[in-house]
Parts: structure tokens; C-alpha cells; sequence
């Protein structure tokens, strides 16, 4: 029996090297993606002082792949862009995390859906919002705004 399509959310981000590009190629690691937010200029959140900023974005799915394949298929993408693992929320040349699969609801040790912090960051509410503000509603403060820009379209 074929599992049933639901509408997935997932957030790449990267802050080393060719940034937009890293993220295009995190893109062609995803199933089924049918729309992706702006790209947006982020401060880093975390990790150790000096990091360069991020492009952040989020990429929509509408799948029967699970959140667990969704995160193999994102580990695939930091793994092909060169994602090194070595600091805890450190610069990275990709960054992808499962956002939202459906309604599900997992809590595994390395996977937990929805995102555990989604609703705390800026630079997952404001490309989501892109693509879903009725999931965003009125978490999105002007404080989470703060030291976010535009930077373009893929």
C-alpha cells in the first residue's frame, strides 16, 4: 500500500562558500518539490562568534515520502555539498532540516517533527510565511525580522 502525499516543509541554509549555489543543490536532493520561499540574508543564530551570514530558505513538498527519508534525502545534500560536522551549530556549506511533514508528529533521537525550534527562528518563519502564512500566523515578530534581508530568488 502506497502511503498517502502530505505537504512537507523543509529549511536549507548555508554560510560557506558559493552559498546559492549549495543551496540549489540541496534543492536537487528533495522529492517533489512544488514551490520554494525567496532567499533571505540571515545573521547566524548560535555557534561560535564570526560566522559569516546565511541564506536561508524553505522548499515545499507535497510527498509520500516519510520524515525520516526526508532527513536521509537532506543528509545526502550536506554530505555531496562537503557539510562537515565538526561545531555545533557552526558555519556549514548546507544545512537542510525537516520542518513540518503533515500533522505527523516524530521524536526520535536524530528527527523530531515538527522542528523543535522552528517557531523561535526568523529565518524559518519569514521563508515560510513565503509559502504558507496561515502555518506562521502571528509568531513572526518584528524582533525575529531583525537582520533579515532579501537576496533574490532560485
Amino acid at each position: 500500500m502506497q502511503a498517502l502525499k502530505r505537504r512537507a516543509f523543509v529549511g536549507l541554509g548555508s554560510n560557506l562558500g558559493d552559498r546559492l549555489a549549495y543551496l540549489k543543490v540541496g534543492l536537487t536532493y528533495l522529492p517533489d518539490v512544488v514551490a520554494v520561499s525567496r532567499v533571505y540574508e540571515t545573521e547566524p543564530v548560535g555557534g561560535p562568534p564570526g560566522q559569516d551570514r546565511y541564506l536561508n530558505m524553505v522548499a515545499e513538498l507535497w510527498s509520500n515520502a516519510s520524515a525520516r527519508q526526508l532527513l536521509e534525502a537532506g543528509r545526502r545534500a550536506e554530505a555531496a555539498s562537503g557539510r562537515a560536522r565538526d561545531v555545533h551549530w557552526g558555519p556549514r556549506t548546507l544545512d537542510v532540516d525537516v520542518l513540518l511533514v503533515g500533522d505527523l508528529t516524530v521524536d526520535q533521537p536524530d528527527l523530531k517533527v515538527p522542528h523543535p525550534r522552528m517557531c523561535e527562528r526568523g529565518f524559518v518563519l519569514v521563508p515560510l510565511a513565503d509559502l504558507a502564512p496561515e502555518l506562521v500566523g502571528d509568531r513572526l515578530t518584528a524582533a525575529m525580522r531583525a537582520g533579515i534581508s532579501l537576496a533574490g530568488t532560485i
